[in-house]
């Protein structure tokens, strides 16, 4: 009798992919867990209990169908496992890299849950998508058809992307215009290589490059352009992303060496790439020898302090105003700063900026010239529970004190662009947060013909959302493609 290939998880232990040292890994920004070897992503993937309600799949926002890719690794079916995952997840390779596995599908398991350990689902998705483009089973898209109908996207990070693989695949004629020099948004220049390395993202631009979606780089879109892009398709789908930086009106703010993450991580990226980044050369926005603060505690923070370490900073410090179990980031990469040298102060904000000038006044906003030399820090207790039901910071009166800073970067989340004074569009309504009015799971918006997607409409959220938004918004638009053509006929 064959032995049973799965439910091995009394038998088998956790084991995640040998991570660096982290010595050795805070000297570059390759990635930082080492490939599964075939027997033990085999090995991981058979402690699945393949459970009759897998939690996994329904926290998972594209409900991949993780226990059936799982059990095909286990019995040694590559490509079949791919094929599975391909078919609800446009990017499983990325996916496996960069979705914060602990908060979704594996902080979900079943065996988790019991004492177990939870199975390493990411790494074993990183693994199979890998594989599959190593062994040459990734093509270009190939529509059965070509149809007539064209759809213009308006931003090439994952939403857009996903958007666009979706209507391709059936035939549909799609032009991605963006504003940067490479596609891919976010993943390109906003995460750091050692949590996604840029060939990953550059080989699915060339595979849909290659499947026929044109892209339109270096386009910063202006009322005239949308105007055009609406009038060129048939179907137009917004996916700009949110890049507006949120800001701290304090004392100093605007002082040589305040910086915004996103400057500081995009410089980053574009050096990896070998471009020429003059403010990076200057040392404006490069950290190498410098007593480094990120303000923050989300993910954009983590790679803040993480990109610092590998830039040589003499200091890397973290402030943020929630306690540990309180922060909105990956706990896993906390570990992973922690173990790279970062130092958290934890229920601590900043009050204003320190700088070379003799400026007295530390409540007075405005701000003066000169260069950063420290921020202002007041502590803080968790008091009564806010709005969203988590503990409100509340000031500790008397402990304030000042951090010393050559660098501070402010990583505190992002805005979405007034898109209808940009595109002078004033019927593209928006939410009172800014974001795009969208009807649900179709990004449909109350101009005609007109869709959006992703953190344009979520506010700033997860890459596997953006992912999912492109999907569904490419299917309701071929659905109305359909409906189009049975009308026409």
């Amino acid at each position: 009798m064959a032995e049973q290939p799965m439910l091995k998880f009394t038998k088998i232990e956790r084991d995640m992919p040998e991570k660096r040292d982290a010595e050795v890994r805070r000297e570059d920004f390759n990635e930082i867990y080492a490939e599964y070897a075939a027997a033990k992503a085999a090995e991981q993937s058979s402690r699945c209990s393949q459970c009759g309600v897998p939690y996994c799949q329904t926290h998972c926002p594209l409900h991949n169908n993780i226990p059936d890719w799982l059990r095909l690794t286990a019995e040694g079916r590559l490509q079949e496992a791919y094929e599975v995952s391909q078919a609800t997840n446009t990017f499983p390779e990325i996916c496996g890299r960069i979705c914060p596995q602990d908060r979704l599908c594996e902080g979900n398991c079943v065996i988790e849950q019991s004492g177990h350990g939870t199975v390493t689902i990411g790494s074993v998705e990183k693994y199979i998508t890998d594989t599959a483009w190593e062994k040459g089973w990734v093509q270009p898209i190939k529509p059965a058809v070509e149809r007539t109908e064209s759809v213009g996207i308006i931003g090439a990070g994952p939403g857009g992307l996903a958007a666009a693989d979706v209507l391709r695949r059936a035939g549909v004629q799609v032009t991605i215009y963006d504003r940067y020099d490479r596609a891919g948004g976010l993943l390109t220049y906003g995460i750091p290589g050692f949590k996604l390395e840029k060939d990953v993202v550059m080989r699915r631009n060339e595979q849909l490059e290659l499947g026929g979606v044109t892209f339109e780089l270096n386009c910063d879109v202006d009322a005239d352009i949308f105007t055009s892009i609406r009038a060129e398709h048939d179907a137009v789908i917004i996916a700009t992303g949110v890049y507006k930086s949120r800001d701290l009106s304090l004392h100093g703010s605007q002082a040589q060496g305040v910086e915004k993450a996103i400057d500081f991580l995009t410089a980053s990226n574009r050096k990896s790439f070998g471009d020429e980044v003059p403010d990076f050369d200057s040392g404006r926005l490069n950290a190498s020898g410098k007593r480094v603060v990120v303000i923050g505690g989300g993910d954009t923070a983590m790679d803040c302090v993480r990109t610092s370490i590998r830039q040589g900073a003499k200091s890397v410090k973290c402030l943020y105003r929630r306690d540990r179990t309180n922060m909105p980031g990956s706990q896993r990469e906390v570990q992973n700063a922690e173990e790279e040298g970062v130092v958290f102060e934890w229920l601590s904000a900043p009050k204003g900026f320190a700088t070379d000038l003799a400026v007295t006044d530390a409540d007075n906003p405005a701000d003066p010239a000169g260069r950063v030399t420290g921020v202002m820090v007041q502590k803080m207790r968790l008091g009564a529970p806010d709005a969203t039901g988590r503990q409100a910071p509340e000031v500790i009166e008397g402990a304030d004190y000042v951090e010393e800073a050559d660098l501070v970067i402010k990583a505190l989340g992002f805005e979405p662009e007034a898109l209808p004074t940009l595109w002078d569009q004033p019927e593209l309504a928006v939410t009172r947060w800014g974001t795009i009015k969208a009807a649900f799971t179709s990004g449909k918006t109350e101009m005609d013909g007109v869709y959006a997607v992703g953190d344009i409409v979520r506010g700033a959220s997860l890459v596997v959302w953006a992912i999912r938004d492109g999907r569904d918004c490419a299917d309701a638009i071929l659905a109305e493609f359909g409906t189009a053509a049975i009308a026409a006929e």
